[in-house]
């Protein structure tokens, strides 16, 4: 199995369904409630561990219910949560928008996550006990470049989701092995709206790039490859955790093939938009493979 460590974030998503998300100054009424745990680094974390990776979770929750509801889901899915730290204050919170075609808006209160600010032994010795090393940007920027740049020392592998799109330091750019943005954050990173340009422009900083397009699929460009890959065509629900149901399925598949790898984390991702919510949407190893025959 391969081994994965997650240092991000761990939210409690409050989602509201919504026929058309309000205009400024509009106030329209919900169709659908609920709290559902997530946030962009449990959510990879439970994807991996779904998908048959061995996870450990590195961040912090707050003292209060939604931090235990957290560390609980995560150790029932077999998750090392040793490196999750209990802090005094609130956890994180995301407020999601979910419109009848599945689109989402989200804002993001960082709560606990914001007081991981440097790495710490803990953390250290699980990335260092890694495969794999999977970063995102809810927590704050300097301890994912600290924890990026200690990876690649000890030659663990890394791969950055680039979300809450913002510039990224160039320490951070010259440890990441592989960068994950969707086309919107490619393009806030390198002002191209060309997929393919962007695509280019971030590889020239030395990083593998993965462009995730939603229902068009993905663009690779690497130092020996590149390709498009299409998407499954299935019906929405709701995209919240698509892109980190991706990236944690992508890791699980091991180093293997990459087109393998990409077509298998399509799949997760295919599964988890079929499905209402961020953590109870993603799938388990036995469904994507059922998803594969399906779909050959």
């Amino acid at each position: 199995m391969t081994r994965i460590a997650v240092l991000g974030s761990a939210n409690m998503d409050l989602v509201v369904g919504v026929q058309c998300a309000p205009k400024p100054g509009e106030t329209v009424t919900g169709t659908a409630f609920s709290t559902v745990p997530g946030g962009k680094g449990a959510n990879q974390a439970l994807a991996a561990a779904r998908s048959g990776g061995t996870v450990s979770f590195l961040g912090a929750v707050g003292d209060d219910a939604y931090g235990e509801q957290l560390r609980t889901l995560l150790a029932d899915e077999g998750i090392d949560v040793s490196g999750l730290a209990c802090v005094p204050g609130p956890t994180g919170t995301a407020h999601i928008l979910v419109e009848e075609g599945g689109e989402n808006s989200i804002v993001v209160v960082p709560g606990a996550n914001g007081t991981v600010r440097s790495l710490v032994d803990a953390h250290r010795e699980r990335i260092a006990a890694a495969d794999v090393l999977l970063l995102q940007l809810e927590l704050p920027v300097e301890v994912v470049a600290q924890a990026a740049v200690f990876a690649r020392g000890a030659g663990v592998r890394t791969v950055l989701t680039p979300a809450p799109v913002i510039a990224l330091p160039d320490s951070l750019l010259a440890a990441t092995d592989l960068l994950v943005p969707n086309q919107h954050e490619a393009a806030a990173l390198t002002g191209l709206a060309d997929v393919a340009a962007a695509g280019r422009a971030l590889r020239s900083h030395g990083c593998d790039v993965l462009i995730t397009l939603g229902p068009d699929g993905c663009r690779y460009v690497g130092a020996d490859d590149s390709f498009e890959m299409p998407a499954f065509t299935v019906p929405v629900v709701d995209t919240t955790a698509a892109g980190d149901t991706f990236v944690g399925a992508l890791a699980a598949a091991g180093p293997g093939e990459l087109r393998a790898g990409v077509r298998r984390a399509a799949a997760a991702a295919a599964l988890t938009v079929g499905r209402a919510g961020a953590s109870a949407a993603i799938p388990y190893r036995t469904e994507i493979d059922q998803f594969l025959k399906d779909h050959p």
